[in-house]
């Protein structure tokens, strides 16, 4: 190993660091013998933006920061994990006195990075921080030159999530004639979380792809907050740089004392040779491995929920009873109350929302108790959503807790949409929701839906530098509050919900189990939602609405129905009201889904038709082990057959439609190519294909 760079062999990976005369940088990176990263000049693993020292190329980017250049090498180990290897790699600034530690960690088997460091100051004097990139590379896919780029992103919108474009980078990254000004650029194509949310607008994802050789490179931020990532041209080709919060878009800033330290947000990069679809099969092993053990990925229970197009929050004993047993009769395992279990107020429940307790008018006879007793009767989980961190403005916990529980800004409690939000750094905060958790968990409920249904802006400033770096401790303290929850309660399953799909993380999906999609109430615009969610999640974490209804067709029932069948089922309706070969349609799904989920938790996602627009007519989303594949197509509009590309090793597989098993759909393996050839005569109709299996 030369003494001026450091070559780290993990698997598929081979990584070079260079470590001589400047900051440790990603010099070299390999996936499969085929070089992905190469710059001709490095970045640092980390830029810092530090307050009196800035940047040494004025523009709005996050790299070539003056202090981040500055590190210089001081040791580094390798260690072997209990999932692969990690690299630890130590540097300072000699003029702050800045340690960074850098933690490089792999994947067994896997082409992923994940990386953090950790800054103490050791130094004598304040250091200002206004900026921190959690990871940062150039020379992104080789040196390839940008015009062979295509860059993947993101949108995501209540009721429109996981929107996926694509461009070409130099749509994005405009030619400047770079040889007559002999300056880099000062833009860069961004992406952006504001506030609270950490998915409204965009998913905290992106990927680079060279179309000439098929090489990618993908990454994952993962903080339940606000984020920043950006791809910009460099004179040696296409930079990245990811960040957490920062000053000029989060309103974060950071002073660290002699002795502080600061962590930066985690995030997980993922190389393939092999495009898009080898990317999102790393970071799916990426995200099953950092995902705290929880007997729910395993066994991948049918949850029926009360709300979306039924109860819509307003459950009674009355209305109640007669799901349950519906619910229970087509074989759901979990049922849900949704909101309005704890209203007892005419005027409603919006702002009075925070002391969780159950209404006594919704529930006259045994109280909820006993609604929740018929659950478990009929061999069903319990399950109640909740808001922890909300509370209304007319709820008496606004009165019983001090100021200091709740977000505030310049000395005034925060108020969003009727609610203040409470601060999980506060010990009375905690203590409170504790209190709820665990009084529920003694009534018998053993599933909560964890919801959040306002964006609180930019954070809090009590007790912090500022607003943004305040809500940066909020997010830190409440999964940290998650961890003692599942500590206390191990086998309590967590669903994670934002307005529907408003905070899709891995810093919250690696400790709660599984992920609304969303809010949508069209069964007709749900397909590109659910079939494009195994980008984002891991498909047995992501739950999709199945909300069947007593005046759908068969065909639209099958449609609905066939939301959740390659992720989880999260099932609603009026089944009560159905016929009984209406509810045996529902069964039938359920059935399926039961019988090939397993499945589901060790497979890999594809899309034979490309991730889906929001408008397409035909959505297909597949999962594959290598060795048999599921494939639910949905068709929407348009001509009534066609083709599906799939992975080559497919060809000559029996095939199958395994949901609706009644169809007049035709599908057969086309000849002497890895295609399926579909025919679905109903412009709304959907089926769920076996290949390759019994």
């Amino acid at each position: 190993m030369s003494s001026d760079a450091i070559r780290w062999s993990p698997g598929p990976l081979v990584v070079t660091l260079s470590v001589a005369d400047g900051a440790p940088s990603l010099m070299r990176v390999e996936i499969d013998g085929r070089p992905a990263i190469c710059p001709a000049s490095p970045l640092p693993l980390i830029e810092i933006g530090v307050v009196g020292s800035g940047r040494s190329w004025s523009a709005r980017r996050y790299i070539d920061s003056v202090a981040g250049h500055r590190l210089a090498y001081q040791h580094h180990a390798v260690e072997q994990t209990a999932s692969g290897e990690r690299l630890v790699v130590t540097s300072e600034d000699p003029v702050t006195g800045l340690q960074v530690t850098t933690t490089l960690s792999t994947l067994r088997g896997q082409g992923v990075l994940a990386l953090q460091s950790r800054i103490v100051n050791g130094g004598d004097v304040d250091v200002d921080l206004s900026w921190v990139s959690s990871a940062t590379w150039g020379g992104a896919l080789a040196n390839s030159p940008v015009e062979s780029l295509r860059l993947w992103w993101a949108e995501n919108d209540w009721l429109a999530e996981n929107r996926w474009f694509s461009a070409g980078a130099r749509q994005l990254l405009p030619d400047l004639t770079r040889s007559v000004h002999e300056h880099d650029p000062r833009g860069a194509f961004t992406r952006t979380a504001l506030g609270a949310w950490s998915t409204d607008g965009s998913l905290p994802l992106g990927v680079l792809v060279d179309e000439s050789t098929g090489t990618a490179i993908g990454w994952q931020i993962e903080h339940n907050g606000p984020w920043h990532w950006q791809a910009g041209e460099r004179t040696d080709g296409v930079y990245v740089s990811l960040l957490g919060p920062t000053e000029a878009e989060h309103d974060w800033y950071a002073r660290l004392s002699p002795g502080d330290e600061l962590t930066t947000v985690p995030v997980t990069i993922a190389l393939a040779s092999d495009g898009y679809e080898g990317v999102m099969a790393g970071l799916t092993a990426a995200r099953r491995a950092m995902r705290r053990t929880h007997p729910d990925h395993n066994g991948l229970p049918v949850v029926f929920n009360d709300y979306m197009n039924t109860l819509m929050g307003d459950p009674t004993t009355d209305k109640l009873l007669p799901l349950i047993e519906a619910a229970a009769v087509v074989g759901a395992e979990t049922f849900c109350i949704d909101a309005g279990w704890y209203d007892d107020d005419s005027v409603g429940w919006w702002d009075s929302v925070g002391a969780w307790e159950p209404s006594t008018t919704r529930f006259p006879d045994g109280g909820l108790t006993a609604v929740l007793q018929r659950i478990r009767d009929r061999g069903m989980v319990a399950g109640l959503w909740l808001e922890p961190e909300m509370v209304g403005l007319r709820s008496p916990v606004a009165e019983a807790l001090p100021d200091e529980a709740f977000f505030l800004r310049h000395g005034r409690r925060v108020v969003e949409h009727e609610r203040y939000h409470l601060d999980l750094r506060h010990p009375l905060a905690r203590k409170h929701l504790d209190e709820v958790v665990d009084r529920l968990v003694g009534m018998g409920v053993g599933y909560f839906k964890f919801d959040y249904n306002i964006n609180i802006g930019t954070g809090t400033d009590h007790d912090a530098l500022s607003a943004g770096a305040g809500l940066l401790e909020h997010n830190r303290a409440y999964l940290e509050w998650v961890d003692a929850v599942l500590d206390r309660h191990p086998d309590v399953t967590l669903e994670n919900c934002a307005s529907g799909g408003l905070r899709v993380d891995y810093a919250m999906l690696s400790r709660l189990q599984m992920q609304s999609t969303s809010d949508q109430q069209d069964p007709l615009r749900y397909p590109s939602i659910a079939a494009a969610a195994a980008a984002a999640v891991a498909p047995e974490q992501a739950a999709s609405w199945s909300y069947p209804q007593p005046e759908f067709t068969d065909q639209q029932i099958a449609f609905t129905m066939s939301t959740g069948l390659l992720g989880r089922v999260h099932l609603s309706g009026h089944l009560d009201k159905m016929t009984g070969s209406q509810r045996d349609l529902v069964a039938e799904a359920v059935t399926a889904y039961q019988s090939h989920r397993e499945f589901i938790g060790r497979s890999v996602p594809f899309w034979p038709l490309g991730l889906p627009g929001w408008d397409d007519e035909w959505v297909a989303h597949g999962l594959h082990d290598g060795t048999s594949a599921l494939v639910t197509v949905w068709r929407r509009g348009g001509s009534s057959s066609n083709v599906l590309a799939l992975p080559g090793w497919v060809q000559g597989l029996p095939v199958r439609v395994v949901y609706p098993v009644a169809t007049d759909a035709s599908v057969a393996m086309a000849d002497g190519v890895a295609a399926l050839e579909i025919t679905l005569p109903h412009a709304h109709q959907a089926v769920t294909i076996a290949i390759g299996r019994d």
